[in-house]
């Protein structure tokens, strides 16, 4: 079957009637999460001399059919809190609530009822395979190991699965170094539904494909979601396809959330500093059509998160700080002007409009000096 075929070709979804959580009730919960992966060294060896402070005090909630995205730089912690909250990893500290039952600390006998409702499609289609395995093994696999025997077997019921994701049902006994990308993220989409998820955390799913794929499996879990009320946690840098794909977005840095709202609210009402600089920084279809004056380039690279700034983490980066962003760390709270549900973790936050950018713009010295340079240039 061609990578190329459109989705609208594919048969609907079927899947056995369960009782569902009303749509937008909590579905997840989770508060004051951390991990903190420690630093060891010195004499002796083993001697604990610091931590890498991945997450350190997330909070969000995803309710039932619920797309939630998470956003921001490379390094920041969104990939490890979809770790977390599939308990993929041990959390340092913080709770995380799974339709009421916390799963914070679970072992492996109180996480076997739903560790089939949390599921989780990795970043990467080509290690996430085992290429010693056929693919129906590899779909199969999540049915033999938590007994589930769906009716007419589990063959017909992976084939019925490659069907749905857009592949043909007849690649049952073929292996993964035959597929392409876009082919083998469907496989690893059709595995996470094995088990009839309830939540699925999408770890950049598309990052590594084409981007003439990106679209299709896009589309895909969006239909998905839709048709099988699938809630997703939804990680990725890419903004044009979290804004497609979400409902809610939550933008992290240096392992904390410091805005969250409607996909509304956060791209068109932006209040905080680093979500404009975000949002700036966004490739625009047209590029005629964006004013350079308003394209917000940050100075120097992330801090590093051993060693992260007090008070406000942004505040290195941000043309706003003044003293109180040393001192005091500014809560994730609703702030005057605020649409209910749209949280920002600022001192002195944006104007509510993409218009303040104009007189926000700071330059990187490296790149001052690189355009003065050329301007110089087209004046001779």
């Amino acid at each position: 079957m061609s990578e190329q075929q459109t989705l609208d070709q594919q048969p609907s979804p079927q899947k056995v009637p369960t009782p569902r959580d009303e749509p937008g009730s909590p579905l997840l919960e989770v508060s004051g999460l951390q991990k903190y992966f420690p630093i060891r060294g010195g004499f002796p060896i083993k001697r604990h001399i610091g931590d890498v402070r991945a997450v350190d005090g997330v909070d969000f909630t995803v309710g039932a059919g619920e797309a939630l995205g998470v956003v921001g730089e490379s390094g920041c912690g969104k990939s490890t809190t979809g770790r977390l909250v599939t308990r993929l990893l041990e959390p340092t500290a913080g709770r995380i609530t799974y339709r009421g039952q916390d799963i914070t600390h679970a072992n492996r006998k109180e996480l076997a009822p739903i560790r089939s409702e949390i599921q989780m499609i990795f970043q990467d289609p080509y290690a996430s395979l085992n290429p010693r395995q056929t693919v129906g093994s590899i779909i199969t696999a999540p049915m033999e190991i938590n007994d589930i025997n769906p009716p007419g077997g589990r063959e017909k019921r992976t084939r019925e699965l490659l069907e749905i994701v857009g592949l043909n049902p007849e690649h049952y006994n073929r292996f993964p170094h035959e597929f392409s990308g876009g082919q083998r993220q469907r496989i690893g989409v059709a595995r996470a539904l094995a088990l009839e998820p309830k939540l699925i955390v999408a770890d950049e799913p598309v990052s590594a494909l084409d981007v003439s794929i990106q679209a299709q499996v896009v589309n895909l879990l969006q239909k998905l979601q839709k048709e099988l009320g699938i809630a997703f946690l939804f990680i990725a840098h890419d903004l044009a396809i979290v804004r497609h794909f979400s409902q809610r977005v939550a933008v992290m840095y240096l392992g904390k959330i410091v805005e969250v709202g409607a996909r509304d609210d956060i791209y068109q009402r932006p209040r905080h500093p680093y979500t404009h600089a975000l949002l700036s920084a966004s490739p625009e279809a047209d590029p005629d059509q964006r004013d350079s004056t308003q394209r917000i380039r940050l100075a120097g690279d992330v801090p590093s998160p051993i060693n992260p700034p007090s008070g406000c983490r942004f505040r290195t980066r941000c043309w706003k700080a003044q003293d109180k962003c040393a001192t005091e760390e500014p809560p994730l709270i609703q702030i005057e002007g605020n649409r209910e549900g749209h949280l920002t973790a600022c001192h002195f936050p944006q104007d509510p409009t993409l218009e303040a950018r104009e007189q926000d713009v700071i330059l990187d010295p490296a790149l001052a000096a690189l355009e003065e340079t050329q301007a110089e240039g087209k004046t001779l």
